[in-house]
């Protein structure tokens, strides 16, 4: 008797429920999509409602293979991939593929919000139908973005430069980056001083306070002179503490995670970045082996809303009063609201179980993933423990004509701060319970302090998936993608944690905002949406929703002037094409950078590298030429800049394509022949490979030094890094740390 068939998206999450069915089932992975628009072609028929043009992915054709034998040879096939709109449209095009095989047989789309054996049984009892309202608005969303990346991103390739993108969201993502360099950049500081000194009476602890009121009014001071009277009026006068408040305030826990806050917290408290969040979420989702069972250890990981089902309420109660004590049990079981502009499809994400402790299950888990789990399990703990208490104190210091304040803040009472430590609120100063109103207080000497005005603070991944959240720009499971993109794209770089455009960035944002500003801009984006979720919601036809997008883009892009834009865009140089001797050099941009090119191209293909001066003058940058001579042709050697970095290469070249492999000196420990020699792979990062690659394929990430080690005598050893020991020397061979 022939199994019924399961297709899921990924081979982990088809592992976990095959153990779970008890291999009663047949379980198959698509592997993700397996169709899609074409990727050379826009695969739109404009004219004919906008339909898609789908086609099978090349790389997918071994597992489309599979699946229509899995299906030919079942009698039942449930489509069970994520339960989001890609899934939903995954499971659609499952069906439209298979159609053939199918035809004739039980066809039943299945979705379960967490993978564990209750949630996998009750959906396969309860099976339902695709979803072709998901589908729809996930098919709207996919052919928009095709519209702008085949309308929009051709005018960038003439105007800026070539292999450039636009995207519906992401450039609204730039633009805010974007704009907020600009306000950095525009922002002028303005000078203001602090007066502070330290208070207290008798033995007390003493306190510090700074000067708040003058003469009756809130008063900044504006200057050193402005700070220096003030001080010279006040410090002979006797200081009293004219009033002083201490109240108690409740401190509630914050939701369970959603998606953006799951990264925001992450990137804050563990320093993930948005994607590697959601890669460790799915796995955790997908299910890990503990003691002999898979199991998925969180619920779905792309939701916007806070609900939670009644009865992962109690679990996580009964473990609250277990593990904390019945003391810290909120009375009545907490429930949170979900925003109203929430699709509210899944529930907030939490443990499958309470009861599954971070230390229970640390065994098997990844240094990351116990990270990740730990955040999840702290927080939903969280949600059911009393709320925390807080005494905050507030004192008024009367010297003379002035006032000063101070203000602090205490934990009394940590209720659900036991479990959820990740709180933000600021102690200030610590003023004793023995002060009382109309103390007479000492003081030490006023002290003055210069200060500026900030400039607002550069977007973290934290807060820029905050603001796109607050904005309604993007979904759930978009905004890993849409900084992912951005970054790629070398439209920003993260520095410090915070996001830099890139001059490419602030270029292509320009070129956007000038001519569709009306379109990638923060509300028309929160609109689309809008719109795509009323898709969704069967309140709209999907092509219709994106003619009126693609009639408001069509008129933008008829409109832009490519000859002004260009002139505009293009950077005129003095130089004189030093090759043809009658072009001149202007500034050329590629997705690498910035490099000089003759303006008769492509009649002289003349390029040069270069370097601007602080005061924005351009110098080109010269090769140096060594003494030594190349080996094949006896050229002069010369040092060079190219994409990855200086290298040593012929002077004759394009004739001669003579490269020097720079070694480290140490003999390739594999082959013995070849040295090792530093290398760059496209993301930048450096690794140290044997020169006969090919033929010997030996690669190390550790820094080889050619100094033996003086333990075993072998030849070479390594640089190492380590947070706790930070650099530091050890020999592969007998692992002897060095100093």
């Amino acid at each position: 008797m022939s199994k019924a068939l399961i297709i899921v998206e990924s081979i982990a999450k088809a592992g976990t429920i095959s153990k779970i069915l008890g291999g009663k089932y047949s379980v198959k992975a698509s592997i993700g999509h397996i169709r899609d628009l074409p990727k050379h072609d826009m695969g739109v028929a404009v004219e004919q409602d906008f339909t898609p043009v789908y086609e099978i992915d090349k790389k997918k054709s071994k597992t489309v293979t599979e699946l229509r034998t899995a299906a030919k040879g079942a009698d039942e096939i449930f489509l069970a991939s994520d339960p989001d709109r890609e899934g939903e449209a995954i499971a659609w095009h499952l069906s439209q593929v298979l159609e053939k095989e199918i035809s004739g047989k039980k066809v039943h789309r299945i979705v379960f919000n967490e993978i564990t054996s209750k949630a996998v049984k009750a959906a396969m009892e309860q099976p339902g139908e695709v979803d072709m309202a998901k589908v729809d608005a996930q098919q709207a969303r996919r052919v928009l973005d095709r519209i702008v990346g085949y309308t929009v991103s051709p005018l960038l390739w003439k105007v800026i430069a070539k292999d450039l993108s636009a995207g519906r969201v992401q450039s609204v993502a730039l633009r805010l980056i974007c704009e907020r360099e600009a306000e950095i950049e525009a922002f002028e500081p303005r000078e203001f001083w602090k007066l502070e000194a330290n208070f207290w009476r008798d033995a007390l602890p003493p306190f510090k306070a700074s000067l708040e009121k003058w003469q009756g009014k809130n008063f900044e001071i504006p200057d050193e002179k402005t700070g220096i009277e003030i001080t010279e009026t006040i410090k002979h006068e006797d200081a009293t503490l004219s009033e002083i408040k201490r109240t108690l305030r409740n401190l509630q826990p914050p939701p369970p995670f959603i998606t953006s806050t799951l990264q925001q917290e992450s990137s804050k408290i563990l320093n993930f970045s948005s994607e590697k969040t959601m890669a460790i979420a799915q796995e955790l989702y997908e299910g890990i082996e503990l003691k002999g069972e898979t199991t998925g250890l969180i619920t779905y990981m792309r939701t916007d809303s806070v609900r939670v089902a009644p009865e992962a309420v109690e679990s996580c109660r009964a473990l609250v009063k277990e593990r904390f004590g019945e003391e810290e049990l909120v009375p009545n079981a907490r429930f949170f609201k979900t925003k109203k502009s929430a699709q509210d499809a899944h529930e907030a994400i939490r443990p499958t179980d309470a009861f599954r402790t971070p230390e229970s299950i640390a065994a098997q888990l990844s240094k990351d993933q116990l990270k990740l789990y730990t955040l999840v399990w702290q927080r939903f703990v969280a949600t059911q423990m009393k709320a925390a208490k807080l005494e905050n104190t507030s004192a008024k210091i009367s010297l003379g004509a002035a006032i000063f304040a101070a203000t602090g803040n205490k934990v009394v009472e940590q209720g659900f701060m036991k479990a959820w430590a990740h709180v933000y609120y600021v102690e200030g100063a610590q003023i004793h319970a023995d002060y009382a109103k109309n103390d007479a207080l000492e003081h030490d000497a006023i002290k003055r302090s210069q200060h500026f005005t900030k400039p607002p603070a550069r977007y973290t991944e934290a807060s820029l998936i905050k603001l796109l959240e607050a904005q309604g720009i993007g979904r759930p499971s978009t905004y890993s993608s849409i900084i992912s993109t951005i970054r790629k794209r070398r439209y920003v770089q993260i520095l410090k944690k915070v996001f830099h455009p890139t001059d490419l960035g602030k270029n292509v944002n320009s070129f956007l905002v000038k001519n569709f500003d009306s379109i990638f801009n923060v509300s028309f984006t929160a609109e689309m949406e809008d719109r795509l979720d009323q898709i969704e919601e069967k309140k709209s036809v999907w092509h219709e929703t994106v003619r009126l997008y693609y009639d408001e883009l069509m008129k933008y892009v008829s409109e832009v002037d490519l000859k002004e834009e260009k002139k505009a865009f293009t950077e005129v140089t003095d130089l004189t094409c030093d090759v043809c001797g009658e072009g001149r050099m202007v500034v050329k941009r590629s997705k690498n950078g910035e490099f000089l090119g003759c303006d008769r191209f492509p009649k002289c293909r003349n390029i040069k590298n270069f370097t601007r001066g602080e005061d924005g003058k351009i110098n080109i940058l010269v090769p140096k030429v060594l003494e030594e001579k190349c080996p094949e042709c006896g050229s002069p050697l010369m040092i060079r800049t190219g994409r990855y970095g200086e290298f040593t290469a012929c002077s004759n070249y394009p004739k001669c394509k003579y490269i020097k492999k720079e070694t480290t000196g140490v003999t390739c420990p594999e082959c013995g022949k070849g040295e090792l020699a530093q290398r760059k792979n496209k993301k930048g990062n450096i690794f140290y490979s044997c020169t006969r690659y090919p033929d010997c394929k030996y690669l190390t990430n550790k820094k080889p030094l050619p100094i033996a080690c003086p333990n075993c005598d072998n030849p070479y050893i390594e640089e190492h890094f380590s947070k706790e020991k930070g650099n530091f020397k050890k020999c592969p061979k007998c692992n002897t740390e060095l100093e």
